[in-house]
C-alpha cells in the first residue's frame, strides 16, 4: 500500500475536519488541518495588533509564525503554545477569511503545508489543497452540503463547546466566508477537475466515511 496524499476541500462546516481526522486515523496517516493554520495566523495577528492591510507588517509577522500539530492533528500549536481553544472564538472566525485571502499569508502557509506533507501518508483538509497545495494528490475529495444544514452543524458545535451565539449570526458568518473564499483572487475555493464531489446533506458520518475509505484504499493499492 502506498503512502499517498489525500486532499479534502469544501465549504465551511461541511465536516471536512471530522472526515479527514477519522480517515487519517483509519489509515494510520497524519492529519493536517489547514483551516486551523489560517485561524492560528489570524489569532497571532489579533493578539499582536497586526494591521493585515499593511503588507510590511504582515510579512514581518509571518516570519515569526510556526505552526505544528500534535495528538493526531487534534491539537494546534502556535509558536509552541497550545491555542486549540482560542481558534473557535468568534473574533478569530470573523477575521480569518480576510487574513487567509492575503497572498503573503497563503504563500507562507502553503509552504509550511507542503513541507508537512513531503513524505506522503497525509490527509489534509482546507480550501485549496487539491488545486494549489497538492494538485498531484492521489485522491481529492470536495465536500459540500446545504447552507442551512452547515450552519446548524456549526451552531451545535459552538453551543456544545459552551460558546454562546445566535443561529442567524452563525449562518451569516458561513455565507460571508463562502463568498469571500470562492471569489478571492489568490487560491479561491473551487473543486479540482479530478476531485470526487460528495454532498453530505443527507449522509451520516458513518456512510460518508465508508465511501471515502473505499476510494482511499483503491488509490493506495493502484
Amino acid at each position: 500500500m502506498k503512502n499517498i496524499i489525500i486532499a479534502i476541500d469544501g465549504h465551511s462546516s461541511c465536516g471536512k475536519s471530522t472526515l479527514a481526522r477519522s480517515l487519517a486515523e483509519a489509515l494510520n496517516f497524519t492529519y493536517i488541518s489547514t483551516g486551523k493554520m489560517y485561524r492560528a495566523v489570524t489569532l497571532f495577528f489579533l493578539e499582536n495588533n497586526i494591521d493585515y492591510k499593511q503588507p510590511v507588517l504582515v510579512k514581518a509577522a509571518l516570519d515569526k509564525i510556526k505552526i505544528h500539530f500534535e495528538d493526531q492533528g487534534s491539537t494546534t500549536f502556535l509558536n509552541g503554545k497550545n491555542v486549540e481553544a482560542q481558534l473557535v472564538e468568534s473574533m478569530v472566525a470573523n477575521n480569518v477569511s480576510p487574513v487567509a485571502a492575503l497572498t503573503p499569508v497563503r504563500e507562507e502557509m502553503v509552504r509550511q503545508q507542503q513541507e508537512m506533507g513531503l513524505a506522503g501518508g497525509v490527509v489534509m483538509d482546507g480550501r485549496d489543497i487539491g488545486t494549489v497545495v497538492f494538485p498531484e494528490a492521489a485522491l481529492k475529495i470536495f465536500l459540500t452540503a446545504e447552507p442551512d444544514i452547515r450552519a446548524r452543524r456549526r451552531y451545535d458545535e459552538l453551543i456544545g463547546k459552551g460558546i454562546e451565539t445566535e443561529f442567524e449570526a452563525v449562518k451569516k458568518n458561513l455565507t460571508d466566508r463562502d463568498l469571500m473564499d470562492s471569489t478571492r483572487e489568490n487560491s479561491p475555493l473551487k473543486k479540482a477537475e479530478d476531485a470526487v464531489l460528495i454532498d453530505n446533506t443527507n449522509l451520516s458520518r458513518k456512510e460518508q466515511m465508508a465511501m471515502v475509505k473505499v476510494l482511499a484504499l483503491e488509490r493506495m493499492s493502484a
